[in-house]
């Protein structure tokens, strides 16, 4: 007889929107009664949500298998997500997996153990996905973390040429606007005070005629909820009035965007089949700059893609030293097997690659040092997550992570602080009031 599963534990590839969706699996265990455990510790199944938006996503799958078999040989292994919908073949033949379970069910993948757990033979489950508006589970609450991620939205019909998601999650479809406001009313009334809206493309949530605004208006009339922030957004699904609510003083929305610009080159936009000039998207920032005071604005960039030539790269990081944008994750461009990318032009050499990855992140530090600098001698509302190394640490509205020193418990505490000193990229302040 096979035993029983007591214990399960978990671990998140990729991207914000990836741990949501774990938090939320990992709820619908908790409620079937098993007990969740550190990834380091033994369990009986540990669940992989994984990433295959780069190589080095499908490497850590890889790691992670091998690293389970080797402090955890007996456990059950789960891989669920991107990479379990597009390449179920390989992962099938790592050690150890008993389940692959792609993006359309892995929600239910508790439900799927209770029901295979006496069955033999692994069990391999990537139906496509069905375009329609989708329900999330609601199983309870997220207690580890003191900002909650709801998502409201996923797949992805714009086809970028680097990008393999819209096969691995499928068409862009929404959230219904009900079960998106049940969800939000539980998370808030037990106690959490910022809500992260998530999504692979959240700026084309359309559900009966709701849109992204409609969302928040919706979310902002939650008594005991603060904060609202977006995770990322594609810059030509941001309505200007927006940036109008954002720069609204009484409205909860968090002076912060996340942007994808992927490269400051025309040429490389075009190539990438991006829905945006260089120029278009510094207009808009420019304009988000100029309305909402202090906003924090970030982005992400693709480094190597094929064809980008040395003067590429240096339009890319000029306009990015110019620009105002106060910081950027760098991504190494990755062939993935479904993205039309691969057969443009000269490949990169990887050394090259490296290189100009390294160039953009030591901007992005000085960028967002500069940044954090202009925050100083301020008082901003703090939101306060854990104590670490003697210091209590949290969120300012801009994403600026703050430390404080007191003897007071701030674990989700709003409190204003006093922003005195910079060390590297953590600022210090002290409580006020």
């Amino acid at each position: 007889m096979i035993k029983k599963i007591n214990t399960v534990s978990f671990y998140t590839l990729g991207c914000r929107l990836n741990q949501s969706e774990t938090a939320v699996i990992q709820r619908t265990f908790e409620v079937d009664g098993y007990r969740v455990v550190d990834f380091n510790e033994p369990a009986d199944m540990v669940v992989i949500n994984t990433c295959t938006v780069t190589e080095g996503g499908d490497a850590d799958t890889r790691r992670l298998v091998n690293k389970v078999n080797r402090i955890n040989p007996q456990a059950k292994i789960a891989l669920v997500g991107c990479q379990a919908q597009t390449q179920k073949e390989k992962l099938t033949d790592l050690p150890g997996v008993r389940y692959v379970v792609g993006n359309a069910k892995k929600m239910d993948l508790a439900a799927i153990v209770r029901e295979t757990l006496q069955q033999d033979s692994p069990q391999v489950i990537t139906p496509s996905i069905e375009r329609k508006s989708f329900t999330m589970p609601l199983a309870g609450i997220d207690e580890k973390h003191t900002r909650a991620n709801i998502k409201i939205q996923d797949g992805c019909d714009f086809f970028c040429s680097f990008c393999e998601i819209p096969y691995a999650r499928g068409r862009a479809r929404s959230r219904q606007f009900d079960d998106i406001l049940k969800e939000a009313r539980i998370l808030t009334e037990a106690g959490h005070q910022e809500i992260v809206i998530t999504g692979i493309n959240v700026g084309t949530y359309q559900e009966e005629g709701k849109t992204l605004l409609d969302v928040i208006d919706a979310l902002e009339q939650l008594q005991d909820l603060k904060r609202i922030r977006i995770s990322s957004i594609e810059p030509t699904t941001i309505p200007l009035t927006l940036l109008d609510k954002m720069a609204d003083k009484n409205s909860k929305l968090c002076r912060y965007l996340h942007i994808p610009l992927q490269s400051g080159s025309d040429a490389v936009l075009s190539m990438m089949k991006r829905k945006y000039t260089a120029d278009e998207f510094y207009q808009f920032i420019v304009r988000a700059y100029e309305t909402v005071k202090d906003i924090c604005i970030g982005t992400d960039v693709i480094v190597g893609f094929p064809g980008e030539t040395e003067a590429d790269f240096e339009t890319t990081f000029e306009r990015l030293q110019e620009w105002p944008v106060h910081y950027f994750h760098v991504f190494s461009y990755s062939n993935r097997t479904m993205n039309k990318s691969r057969h443009h032009g000269e490949q990169v050499p990887p050394a090259v690659i490296q290189e100009r990855s390294k160039i953009l992140r030591d901007l992005s530090y000085r960028k967002r040092r500069l940044y954090f600098q202009g925050l100083l001698d301020s008082r901003q509302d703090v939101l306060f997550e854990q104590k670490k190394n003697g210091l209590w640490n949290g969120l300012t509205d801009h994403y600026a992570r703050v430390y404080v020193e007191s003897n007071e418990d701030l674990s989700n505490q709003m409190r204003r602080v006093q922003l005195n000193h910079l060390n590297s990229l953590e600022i210090l302040g002290n409580l006020h009031g």
